[in-house]
């Protein structure tokens, strides 16, 4: 099955931040009346892209109170923790936009147990989307960023949790800093309206290309090559460094900006 993609590449990471930006704001701006369903990503990849959402350029063209905001993973340590993914979003998109905390559906990274905190939020999921098991949640838009070792989500190489077929949301855990994380599987992810993977950066150049390129890495190497979009669209925002190792083929064949 061929992969439905886009790659989009600018020449510097502001330059992405504001590409993404004006792809979610007129994704809302499109969509049907009624709630806009989007999966926030974590790491420091989303502090520009807030930026660019609070500034009055976009701000004033979303009516935000039809947003709802969920997380596609997050570290299992208190919200208010620096680490944490929903403390990133409510200091620096949230609290600024003036999101009611209804809107809000974190992940309770506070929990003990990260196999109960991920059962509960996929409760939450299927309760709000109206979405009972064997159906899968469809969110308008995920956000996803992608790490140096070709993880995205907390989906990392070798885990039980690529593995996963059944479930939407599983607990996992890192090699390294905060270890225990819950995470949206592959399945959920590829289910969505709208995919949008954000990647800056020359260090991340080789995971960019052993994902996108090389067909002798595979999934249990490089996690991101999982997310294939059943019936939606997947967007790759890249800034020049983080595309480096991309061949002139791909760099040519796909749609490119900033360049």
């Amino acid at each position: 099955m061929a992969i439905v993609r886009e790659i989009r590449i600018s020449e510097t990471d502001r330059i992405v931040a504001g590409e993404v930006a004006e792809f979610i704001v007129k994704s809302i701006e499109r969509q049907a009346p009624g709630p806009f369903r989007v999966a926030l990503s974590g790491g420091a990849t989303p502090k520009q892209l807030y930026e660019r959402l609070i500034s009055p350029d976009y701000a004033a063209r979303v009516q935000w109170s039809r947003v709802e905001f969920y997380f596609g993973d997050e570290r299992c340590v208190p919200p208010d923790h620096p680490e944490s993914n929903f403390h990133l979003a409510d200091q620096g998109l949230f609290r600024p936009l003036g999101i009611h905390p209804k809107q809000m559906f974190r992940i309770a990274g506070e929990d003990p147990h990260p196999d109960q905190a991920a059962s509960h939020y996929e409760e939450v999921l299927r309760e709000r989307f109206l979405a009972s098991a064997p159906l899968w949640p469809r969110f308008d838009l995920i956000l996803l960023g992608l790490g140096q070792d070709g993880h995205t989500a907390s989906l990392f190489p070798g885990a039980p949790a690529l593995r996963e077929q059944a479930r939407a949301v599983v607990n996992s855990e890192s090699p390294r800093g905060v270890v225990h994380r819950v995470t949206f599987t592959a399945p959920l992810i590829n289910h969505a309206h709208r995919i949008v993977i954000t990647v800056t950066g020359k260090e991340k150049a080789p995971a960019v290309h052993a994902v996108l390129e090389d067909e002798t890495a595979d999934a249990n190497q490089y996690p991101a090559k999982l997310i294939q979009p059943i019936d939606g669209q997947c967007l790759w925002y890249l800034d020049r460094a983080a595309a480096s190792r991309l061949t002139t083929t791909t760099r040519t064949a796909e749609s490119m900006r900033g360049l």
